[in-house]
């Protein structure tokens, strides 16, 4: 079983990142083949400065390391640094209904946010595919909100199939893990760094306690009891406690007598003492820890995506 994710070098990852994405991924290491892709082609998107791209791909590696990421159990490198995931966009563009991608519903809710509208953004669902497929990808985890990327994928996929051979591409199965599948921002929408919602995990202690004591709440007084599923400090803190921890803080929210301020610092109480160790971990990397291990990673993925394209080539009637 091949498993691949991607994401985005777009900046401070956040709590929706970890809980989302990383915490997950982590976890899968070692189980199956995991590789794991920083899809910086991806960021030309909505990043056009090249000194910020460096330094957010760079800070990426860093993150992925002090979230747990163990080179012995996992391949993690850069979309670019792989020629084949371009390659492959443009021979399924060719066969591409524009349709299917017109019915993207990420492309209109990214320009309904203000991002440009250009053609890296429209046809970024292709690339997508290109970057699943290039790998023979099994699985690809992913957030609900992520699921119908995948089923273009696998359209993309078969109508390949159908044109040049049956079996020539995988199609990729979507592992969506529900409960952590879209974490709720300070405000109530999705964490998302576009809404400014996020509550960063390797920022300054005071742009965290800032960001925690400003998520929205009703109007409530200390001594009223609160529904704890519809507040959304609960819905946050909630993801960095057990079960047992979770029925309590629930307890004490039905209970009244706990004021929203109060909750909120709990949560940052809390929050500081999970992330603490990878907070600890990430000040302690260099830039010489980071070298070889996008090297490996780029020479591991290159073999695999070339051995796809050698067929693909084949089918197409390019070799």
């Amino acid at each position: 079983m091949r498993i691949l994710t991607g994401i985005q070098p777009s900046g401070t990852p956040h709590l929706g990142n970890y809980f989302g994405y990383f915490k997950q991924n982590m976890e899968l290491l070692g189980q199956e083949e995991n590789l794991l892709m920083i899809v910086d082609l991806h960021a030309l998107t909505t990043v056009h400065s090249a000194d910020e791209l460096r330094k957010n791909c760079k800070e990426l590696i860093k993150d992925f390391l002090a979230c747990g990421f163990d080179p012995k159990k996992g391949t993690l490198f850069f979309q670019s640094h792989v020629p084949e995931h371009t390659e492959l966009a443009w021979i399924l563009s060719c066969v591409t209904p524009v349709g299917l991608i017109e019915r993207a519903v990420s492309y209109k809710e990214k320009v309904q946010q203000g991002l440009e509208s250009n053609m890296g953004l429209f046809s970024y669902p292709v690339l997508q595919a290109a970057d699943i497929l290039v790998y023979d990808a099994d699985t690809v985890p992913v957030g609900r909100d992520q699921k119908q990327h995948i089923e273009i994928a696998r359209d993309i996929a078969q109508k390949f199939n159908n044109r040049y051979g049956d079996g020539l591409l995988t199609l990729p199965e979507a592992r969506i893990v529900d409960e952590v599948a879209l974490v709720p921002g300070t405000d109530g929408k999705k964490m998302s760094k576009s809404y400014g919602n996020v509550i960063p995990m390797f920022a300054e202690e005071k742009v965290i306690e800032k960001a925690i004591m400003g998520i929205v709440t009703d109007s409530k007084g200390v001594d009223e009891p609160k529904d704890p599923e519809n507040c959304i400090v609960y819905q946050l803190h909630s993801f960095l406690l057990d079960e047992k921890g979770k029925e309590d803080l629930a307890g004490k929210y039905r209970a009244g007598g706990l004021g929203y301020g109060d909750a909120k610092k709990m949560f940052f109480a809390d929050f500081m003492k999970y992330f603490g160790p990878m907070r600890e971990r990430r000040l302690k990397l260099k830039d010489k820890d980071i070298e070889k291990i996008i090297k490996d990673g780029a020479k591991k993925a290159g073999k695999i995506a070339g051995s796809t394209m050698e067929r693909v080539r084949k089918a197409v009637g390019l070799v």
